[in-house]
């Protein structure tokens, strides 16, 4: 069955709108952990527009023997003020995956994957070195990405699906195109031995369209649509209507 990881990373945003500590980031990790969810996730960015390093040392803490912690993050970007690099923080949290994305810092979200063509051998090392901290690799990646094969070569473990264009077409009423995209994509991630996870998007309303579409995904990582819902449901509500949709696909 596919897991679910959740992102907090837009507990921490309404957090730092006020300064404090409410609402509590490790808080809300732990009441989605009690609801059943699988893993964590963080993106901190060098801006700390949201996570902050004290964040993911607190939910490191709190995940262990928990829930699996996945930390995503821009491997290239170097350390800036109070933000020590990516590298850094995974040897010091020692996260069970950490998810690579190729997010610039004037972006708002991530809004696409890796060109492994270009990006592969800057990547080989470092992939290297997050594996040698105990954790699964995942790159970040388009549906219909050229060269795939390349995220096996340089050791990556999983690919993480980009589901931002499978959802704006599922709103849009033809989700057929995208879905087909992803499918073939992680039929061709899976017969390199890559595993597969998938997000961006994703939400009650879509999930079950998209895990129907889209053969053996490991992990979905949800977070902005989830943290939304759950304002009007409650998290542990929310987190446990996800599982249903899930457990039924």
């Amino acid at each position: 069955m596919t897991v679910l990881s959740v992102n907090v990373n837009k507990i921490a945003v309404l957090r730092n709108s006020r300064g404090g500590r409410e609402p509590c980031v490790g808080t809300a990790a732990m009441v989605a952990m009690a609801a059943g969810c699988a893993g964590i996730t963080v993106h901190p960015r060098p801006d700390l527009r949201h996570i902050r390093p004290e964040d993911v040392f607190e939910l490191a803490r709190l995940t262990r023997s928990r829930a699996e912690f996945n930390i995503e993050g821009n491997p290239f970007a170097p350390p800036h003020g109070p933000y020590p690099g990516l590298l850094a923080l995974v040897e010091a949290a020692r996260p069970e995956q950490v998810t690579l994305v190729p997010d610039g810092d004037a972006q708002l979200t991530s809004d696409h994957g890796f060109d492994l063509r270009r990006d592969s051998g800057r990547l080989r090392p470092l992939v290297a070195e997050l594996k040698a901290c105990g954790a699964r690799v995942s790159l970040f990646m388009d549906a219909g990405a050229e060269a795939l094969e390349l995220a096996a070569e340089i050791g990556a473990d999983r690919i993480e699906l980009y589901t931002g264009p499978f959802a704006e077409a599922f709103a849009a009423g033809d989700a057929s195109l995208a879905l087909a995209r992803c499918a073939n994509t992680a039929a061709a991630a899976r017969a390199l031995g890559l595993g597969v996870n998938a997000g961006h998007d994703l939400s009650q309303a879509n999930l079950a369209a998209f895990l129907r579409g889209v053969a053996g995904v490991d992990e979905v990582s949800i977070g902005h649509a989830l943290i939304s819902e759950a304002i009007y449901g409650g998290l542990r509500e929310t987190v446990s209507a996800y599982l249903k949709i899930l457990a039924a696909n």
